[in-house]
């Protein structure tokens, strides 16, 4: 359908560009992560903190550098830009739809209203950068679960298991008349 066709690379403008700019300014990027999950550190109680395994433990304890979150931002941008443009260009477009919704997550949870205070004009950028990523996460959701018009797996199911015991049943009618005489 056009509508698709033209919908896709449109909504996958958002996404490339946060790549991009993910690769180009992982330092902004590794600030926000960093402040992110020191207000994380706040709010997680020390006994909790102490058994999350190996990386989520070492990045909530504040143990992992800025080149570190720097390079995860870059890894993030470059899957963003990956996924971003294979909806783009419509190659697996529910499989990409639904690993943009999972990489736009992270920016979710990034971007909760968690940490230090902030003023009035980093609050607002927060709050803006919290809506359009819930919303995109939700496009993206609604491209993973388009089905085109073609019946999901579920109906696909439903009408062979239909199909199947109609057999059964046409065989049994077959069986009982062709063995009564």
């Amino acid at each position: 359908m056009l509508l698709r066709r033209a919908a896709r690379p449109m909504l996958a403008t958002w996404f490339v560009s946060q790549g991009l700019d993910a690769l180009r300014h992982p330092q902004g990027h590794a600030r926000i992560v960093r402040d992110a999950l020191d207000g994380l550190r706040s709010r997680v109680p020390d006994q909790t903190r102490a058994g999350l395994p190996g990386p989520v433990g070492d990045a909530i304890e504040g143990r992992v550098s800025d080149e570190q979150l720097a390079t995860v931002a870059r890894a993030h941008g470059a899957a963003l830009v990956v996924a971003a443009a294979a909806l783009a260009v419509g190659r697996a477009p529910r499989t990409a739809g639904l690993v943009l919704a999972g990489l736009t997550l992270p920016v979710v949870v990034v971007n909760l209203p968690l940490g230090r205070k902030r003023s009035e004009q980093e609050e607002r950028e927060r709050t803006e950068r919290l809506i359009r990523a819930v919303g995109f996460t939700g496009g993206a959701l609604l491209v993973g679960a388009d089905l085109e018009g073609r019946p999901g797996v579920g109906w696909r199911v439903h009408h062979a298991r239909e199909d199947r015991a109609a057999v059964r049943a046409a065989r049994a009618k077959w069986v009982a008349k062709h063995t009564d005489a």
